[in-house]
């Protein structure tokens, strides 16, 4: 029952993410990354507690567990979703979720350049195959209407993200994955709305009419699916989820079609090279242990 929990949750998990992806880009017709951000960690915050007090309230919070899960805040949340709300405008929601999916990719280097871990044969072969996926996806890049250098974005989102892997599972040893993506997502909110004030540009902290809308169901999808990731994580090995949880790009390609029709389109190109993504992810994460 364990294993078959886990797995639904990981692709849950994964499918929410999907889905803030499509309602980010609707949000960004009318409106800016930066209020739409804004929303998110608000509506994140706000579920989060919410979450806190139904399931019994804060009980024993170590402060090295806390501690982790603000420096998640801090990086992952600031960093990587703030840089993937620019991504997503930029080079649309298809190409965005793909490379920003490479972040177990980072995960994977971190721990053979830090960690001393060794490189095995799926993690060359991943790869070689998700180099060829993310080269498709930029030779794309004039025909779809965004410069080469605008990947960068995504990419930059995708090192924060494999960043905060870590610091959410280690945070995990000492706190709860309901408080600690409270706390997560408030530290994001706090940093947040301190930079903006401290800026002179508070004014980014209003967002109107359908793109609020779409950027409040955007935050509450997020918040849902990186809740059910920690849960996930919680339950099992990093090696079983994150490639569970890294299908979210697939979800995005069935997705567009419908949601996305006037704003995107696919070509062959993003398809295939977000399937190698995927797939080379996989490899990587999946087999790599074995």
């Amino acid at each position: 029952m364990m294993p078959q929990t886990l797995h639904l949750l990981a692709l849950a998990g994964a499918f929410f993410s999907a889905l803030a992806t499509i309602y980010i880009r609707q949000g960004l017709r009318a409106s800016d990354p930066y209020a739409g951000f804004f929303v998110n960690v608000v509506v994140g915050t706000v579920s989060l507690w919410i979450a806190v007090i139904a399931t019994g309230g804060l009980g024993h919070v170590s402060p090295r567990g806390a501690l982790f899960f603000i420096c998640a805040g801090l990086i992952g949340t600031v960093g990587g979703r703030l840089l993937r709300f620019v991504a997503i405008e930029k080079v649309g929601a298809s190409i965005a979720a793909a490379l920003i999916n490479l972040n177990p990719f980072v995960s994977s280097a971190l721990a053979i350049a830090l960690l001393g871990e060794s490189i095995t044969v799926p993690i060359v072969i991943g790869t070689v195959v998700i180099v060829v996926g993310t080269t498709l996806l930029s030779l794309g890049g004039k025909r779809l209407g965004f410069r080469l250098g605008q990947l960068a974005l995504p990419l930059l989102s995708a090192g924060c993200f494999g960043v905060v892997a870590v610091l959410r599972k280690l945070g995990l040893s000492d706190t709860s994955a309901v408080v600690g993506s409270a706390i997560n997502v408030t530290t994001a909110l706090v940093a947040y709305t301190a930079f903006l004030l401290a800026s002179g540009r508070p004014e980014i902290m209003v967002c109107r009419g359908r793109s609020l809308a779409y950027f409040a169901v955007a935050g509450l999808a997020e918040n849902v699916g990186v809740f059910m990731n920690v849960v996930a994580l919680s339950m099992g090995r990093v090696s079983v989820v994150t490639p569970l949880y890294g299908t979210a790009p697939i979800f995005v390609l069935a997705l567009a079609p419908f949601f996305l029709r006037d704003v995107e389109r696919l070509t062959t190109r993003v398809v295939m090279g977000t399937l190698l993504i995927v797939f080379g992810v996989y490899l990587i994460t999946a087999l790599s242990g074995r």
